[in-house]
């Protein structure tokens, strides 16, 4: 495993504390799913050779669930979740901050752990480990917080209330938004996912870029309209649910996009 983390292992200190996980068990499986219903028989196949008749679902959380380790040995990916970005109101300003960060971070990790996926150097072993984080960050990007700023780690500094229980921005749209759907991940997918070819390419139109800066861009409606120490339940519900499963939607055909690109 040495050679596949061998250029990530350099920690930034100012990012290492955005602690939160992503979507929560349910919703990294909603964009696993919905990804896999998009995937090109081409993708299919490379896909069988690498983790055999495995669900994408089935491995979209375990780079949040190694966490758990206490060896060490997975602590340098903590930061590959996340790139935090101070707000920025177009395109072009927002992708020059996105390639100063000191990194690696969400964006280049995308980036370069697909290009380990399609590299036919990369060993068997490397190949799967990389796909699973593939298929996590890429749900990670369409998470809104997780392109948020640095100043509040995402949201996770900004304390809130949801139905009376204390959490705080980041983990209420990680989890509990989701979680309060009561869909299982399966009947979500289904319930969201779209037939309509030309929406599908619309969708899954332009670059990572592009995608971060979408994420990036509900964030600010986000913070624009959550305040700190406020007490939220159905109200904060009906207002971002539709933004809630737009991004699961968006996060699960990107996906399939990227997976159909390097398979």
């Amino acid at each position: 495993m040495k050679k596949l983390w061998k250029s990530s292992v350099v920690l930034v200190a100012l990012l290492s504390f955005n602690f939160a996980y992503s979507w929560g068990t349910t919703g990294h499986r909603v964009v696993a799913e919905i990804a896999e219903n998009h995937l090109t028989g081409k993708a299919k196949r490379h896909l069988k050779k690498i983790i055999g008749d495995q669900k994408l679902a089935y491995w979209a959380n375990w780079p949040d669930f190694i966490k758990a380790d206490t060896t060490g040995v997975w602590k340098h990916t903590d930061q590959w979740h996340y790139v935090n970005v101070d707000q920025q109101t177009n395109l072009k300003d927002f992708t020059q901050k996105l390639r100063e960060q000191a990194g690696p971070n969400i964006y280049t990790q995308i980036k370069t752990l697909s290009q380990q996926i399609k590299d036919k150097r990369t060993s068997p072993a490397d190949r799967e480990i990389a796909l699973r984080f593939v298929i996590h960050l890429m749900g990670d990007a369409a998470q809104p917080l997780h392109l948020g700023r640095l100043e509040d780690l995402g949201g996770n500094r900004i304390k809130v209330k949801f139905f009376g229980d204390n959490t705080n921005l980041h983990s209420l749209w990680d989890s509990k938004l989701v979680d309060f759907q009561k869909y299982s991940y399966t009947e979500y997918a289904r319930v969201l996912d779209v037939k309509s070819k030309q929406e599908v390419k619309t969708i899954q139109g332009g670059t990572l870029e592009d995608w971060l800066y979408d994420s990036h861009k509900e964030a600010n409606v986000i913070y624009a309209n959550s305040q700190a120490d406020a007490s939220y339940a159905y109200d904060y519900n009906y207002r971002f649910t539709p933004l809630l499963e737009k991004q699961l939607l968006y996060g699960g055909l990107r996906l399939a996009k990227l997976l159909n690109e390097i398979l």
